[in-house]
C-alpha cells in the first residue's frame, strides 16, 4: 500500500467556487481508484484548497491492480463442434481467449450448451493506470465559469494551470494535462515565500512542507485560525466583539492561503456614519469590502471592522494598510450617505411611475407590470388565508405591493444592488408608511436560500410567495423552465422559498401549492407545470432541508403533495415510528397487498367490493374487523393530524395481517372467494394510503 497526493497548482481561483471543486476533486479522484481496483476496503482519502491550489491525499493504494477474471461465453457446441472436430467457430473463440481449444469447457444456458473460457486479465501498474486516467477526471470537473488560456489548444479550466503533482509513494506519477506534467514541485505563498520551488519527498509530507512556506492546506485549519486571529484582535476593545457572518467568514477561508494575528487588522471609521442604517453600513463593509462588522457589548454596530489580509505584516506595515482600508471605506461610506439622503427627496409613491421604464424581462414587460400582477395574487392569496382565519393587513398589502419595486429606481440600490428591498423597506418606514407595509417591503425576496429566515409578518411572506409565483409562472408560460443543471432565472430557488415559506411561516399559512400555482397564471397547462415544479421543490424540501429519508419522501408524497405542512407532519411522524418491528413488518404487508392486487388486475380479476359468502375464513374475518376499527380511529386522529397516533394504530394491525398470510390462500380457486379476499386487501390498502403508501417503505429483507 502507499499513499497518493495529487495537486494542481493555479492562478487565484474565485472564492465561490472552490469548495465545490475540492469535493469534485476528491469524487473523482476515489472514484477513478475504486473503478480501477486501486484502493483498499480501509482507505482514507483528505481533500485540500486555497486561492491557488487544489489537491487530495489518498492512504491506502495498491501499487497494482489485482488480477481479474472474467468468464467468456462463445458459441453454442452445436456450431463450435462439427462431428468431434473443432470448427472454425470454435478456434477463433479459443484465440479470443487467449487458451487452446482442448482449455475450452461448456455451460449450460436456457439456451442450451455453450462454449465457454475463463480469462485472467493481468492487472496493470497504479501509476500506468493513474496516468492515463487521471487527465479524463480533470477536465471533468465541473466550472459555473472557464476559459482556454493556451492559443490553438483545446482544454478548457477555470484559471490557467500552472504545476502539478502527483506522487504514489516516492513515485512520481507523470499525469499530463493542460501542457503541464505532474511532478514532485509545489509552491508556497506567493508574497511571503516567493517563487521558490518546494520539493516532496512523500505524500505524507504535504501539510508540513506548505506550512513552512506559508500556506495552510488544510480548509478548516485556515478557518479556525482566521477565526481564533479575529477574537484576538477585537479583544484589543473593550466589551467589542465581531458579528458573527459565517457566509463571509467562508469567503475570506477561501480568499486566503495563510492566517495568523497578523494577517487580521482592526479599523476605525468616524462615528457620524452609525447615522447610517446598519443595514447599509454592513452591506458596504461586507459585499463590498469583505470586512467583518464589530459590535458593541449591547449588540449595537460599533465604528470598527476587521479586515483578512493573506499575508501579515511588522506593525509599520500594518498600520500602512489600516490607514489604506480606511480611507477606502470612509469613500464608500460618503457614496451611501449621499445616495441615502439623495434619494429620499423623492418619494417612493412617486418612484412607481418610474417602473414603467425598468424591465423585468422582454416579454413580460416592465416592473410597473410585475407589480401589479403581484399585487392581484397577493390580494388574491390574502382573501384565501383570511377566510381562513388568518389575520391579514390587506391595506399595508396591498401599499407594500405597490412599493415593493420602487427601490430599484434609487442611487443606492443601483450601487448596491444586494439591498433591493432592504432600501425599500427602510425607505418606507422613513417616509412614514406602516410598521407593517415597511417591514413586507424590506422581507420581499426572503427565503433566498434554504438557510434563509421567512419574512416575519404574514403580509411579508403572502409578497414574497407572490412576487416569486409570478415569476414562476411567467417564465414558465414563456418556455424557459429549468433544465438540468441550468436555472439562468433561479426559478428552483424560488419555487423553494415558496415550499419554506409553506411549511414555516408563523402563523401558518392554509395555502396549497395548487391554490399558489392557479392563481398565478390563467394558462392550466401553464398552471400543471408550475404545480408539478412545486412538488418536486418539496420533495427537494423534504431530503435536503428536514433530511427526511428518500423512502419516506416518496411514501409520503405518493399519498398527497399539495398541502405543504401537512406533508411535512407525515413525514414526520413515518420517520417516527419506521424504526417499530409491527411498523415494517405492516410497511412490507402493503407492499404485499398491493403487489397480489396489481397481478390481479393484470389478470382481469373484478373485485370492487366483498362478495357475500356464507363461510368467511375466520383470519379474513379477523383482519376485516380489526381493519374496519382501526381504519375508524386512523381517520378521526388524521383528520386532526394526529399522524404519530394514527401510524402507532395502523402499527396494531400486525397480529392480524400475520394471520391472513399465514392461513389464507388469497387466489382461492373459488372465485368468489378470491373476489372477496382481493376486496378486503383492496379495502385496506386505500384506508390506510391518505398518510403515506406504506408500501414504498423499504423494510429490513
Amino acid at each position: 500500500m502507499a499513499d497518493f497526493l495529487f495537486e494542481i497548482g493555479l492562478e487565484e481561483v474565485p472564492a465561490r467556487m472552490i469548495a465545490s471543486a475540492e469535493a469534485e476533486l476528491k469524487r473523482r479522484v476515489i472514484g477513478l481508484l475504486e473503478r480501477e481496483r486501486l484502493i483498499a476496503a480501509d482507505a482514507e482519502a483528505k481533500s485540500y484548497s486555497t486561492p491557488r491550489r487544489l489537491a487530495v491525499l489518498v492512504r491506502g493504494v495498491t501499487e497494482k491492480q489485482a488480477d481479474a477474471s472474467e468468464e467468456l461465453t462463445g458459441p453454442s457446441v452445436k456450431v463450435a463442434f462439427k462431428d468431434g472436430a473443432p470448427t472454425p467457430a470454435a478456434v477463433a473463440f479459443a484465440k479470443k481467449a487467449g487458451v487452446a481449444v482442448e482449455e475450452l469447457k461448456t455451460v449450460t444456458t436456457p439456451k442450451g450448451e455453450y462454449l465457454a473460457a475463463t480469462v485472467v486479465k493481468a492487472g496493470r501498474v497504479a501509476a500506468e493506470v493513474i496516468a492515463a486516467e487521471l487527465p479524463k477526471e480533470i477536465a471533468g470537473i465541473y466550472w459555473a465559469k472557464n476559459m482556454y488560456w493556451r492559443a490553438g489548444k483545446p482544454e478548457r479550466f477555470v484559471r490557467p494551470l500552472r504545476w502539478m503533482v502527483a506522487l504514489l509513494g516516492a513515485e512520481v506519477v507523470p499525469v499530463e494535462f493542460g501542457g503541464k506534467t505532474a511532478g514532485a514541485i509545489t509552491y508556497g505563498h506567493r508574497v511571503l515565500f516567493g517563487d521558490a520551488a518546494l520539493k516532496l519527498e512523500a505524500p505524507a509530507k504535504y501539510e508540513e512542507v506548505l506550512l513552512g512556506a506559508y500556506v495552510i492546506a488544510d480548509v478548516e485549519t485556515r478557518r479556525q485560525k482566521i477565526r481564533k486571529a479575529l477574537d484576538r484582535v477585537t479583544r484589543t476593545v473593550e466589551g467589542a466583539r465581531w458579528r458573527e457572518d459565517h457566509g463571509l467568514i467562508d469567503t475570506l477561508t477561501h480568499l486566503t492561503e495563510w492566517a495568523s494575528d497578523r494577517s487580521v487588522i482592526l479599523g476605525n471609521f468616524e462615528p457620524e456614519y452609525l447615522s447610517l442604517p446598519e443595514e447599509v453600513l454592513v452591506t458596504v463593509m461586507r459585499d463590498h469590502q469583505k470586512y467583518l462588522a464589530v459590535e458593541d457589548a449591547t449588540g449595537k454596530l460599533a465604528p470598527h471592522f476587521l479586515a483578512v489580509l493573506n499575508m501579515e505584516a511588522n506593525d509599520a506595515g500594518l498600520g500602512v494598510i489600516r490607514h489604506g482600508n480606511a480611507r477606502v471605506l470612509r469613500a464608500r461610506f460618503n457614496d451611501a450617505r449621499f445616495f441615502w439622503e439623495f434619494d429620499q427627496r423623492m418619494p417612493l409613491k412617486e418612484r412607481v411611475k418610474l417602473l414603467e421604464n425598468v424591465t423585468f424581462q422582454k416579454e413580460l414587460g416592465s416592473y410597473a407590470a410585475k407589480s401589479m400582477r403581484v399585487r392581484e395574487l397577493a390580494l388574491g392569496l390574502a382573501e384565501l388565508v383570511t377566510s381562513r382565519g388568518v389575520v391579514v393587513d390587506a391595506v399595508a398589502l396591498d401599499e407594500a405591493a405597490v412599493l415593493a419595486k420602487t427601490d430599484l429606481t434609487t442611487d443606492l440600490v443601483k450601487e448596491f444592488t444586494e439591498l433591493q428591498g432592504i432600501v425599500g423597506g427602510l425607505y418606507a418606514k422613513a417616509q412614514g408608511f406602516s410598521e407593517k407595509a415597511a417591514a413586507a417591503i424590506y422581507d420581499q425576496y426572503l427565503p433566498e436560500s434554504m438557510e434563509d429566515a421567512v419574512p416575519h409578518t404574514v403580509e411579508g411572506a403572502l409578497l414574497s410567495i407572490s412576487d416569486k409565483a409570478d415569476t414562476i409562472a411567467g417564465m414558465f408560460g414563456l418556455g424557459l423552465e429549468p433544465t438540468g443543471s441550468k436555472d439562468p432565472f433561479a426559478l428552483r430557488r424560488a419555487a423553494n422559498g415558496i415550499v419554506k415559506m409553506l411549511a414555516e411561516s408563523v402563523p401558518a399559512l392554509p395555502l396549497t401549492l395548487s391554490e399558489v400555482a392557479g392563481r398565478a397564471t390563467p394558462n392550466e397547462a401553464v398552471e400543471a407545470k408550475v404545480r408539478a415544479f412545486l412538488a418536486e421543490r418539496l420533495e427537494f424540501y423534504l431530503r435536503e432541508a428536514k433530511g427526511q429519508a428518500y423512502d419516506v419522501v416518496k411514501a409520503v408524497l405518493a399519498a398527497g403533495s399539495d398541502d405543504v405542512r401537512d406533508a411535512v407532519s407525515r413525514a414526520e411522524a413515518v420517520t417516527s415510528m419506521r424504526g417499530s418491528s409491527d411498523f415494517e413488518a405492516v410497511s412490507a404487508a402493503f407492499k404485499r397487498m398491493k403487489n397480489i392486487l396489481a397481478q390481479a388486475k393484470e389478470k382481469g380479476e373484478t373485485f370492487d367490493s366483498a362478495s357475500e359468502l356464507k363461510d368467511v375464513h375466520a383470519a379474513q374475518a379477523g383482519l376485516a374487523r380489526a381493519a374496519s376499527e382501526v381504519g375508524s380511529r386512523v381517520e378521526t386522529l388524521s383528520v386532526a393530524h394526529e399522524y404519530g397516533a394514527a401510524l402507532e394504530s395502523v402499527a396494531t394491525l400486525r397480529p392480524q395481517v400475520d394471520a391472513f398470510f399465514d392461513q389464507v390462500m388469497v387466489m382461492d380457486p373459488d372465485a368468489n372467494v378470491r373476489s372477496g379476499r382481493l376486496a378486503l386487501l383492496a379495502s385496506i390498502v386505500k384506508s390506510f394510503s391518505g398518510i403515506a403508501d406504506f408500501s414504498e417503505i423499504v423494510t429490513a429483507g
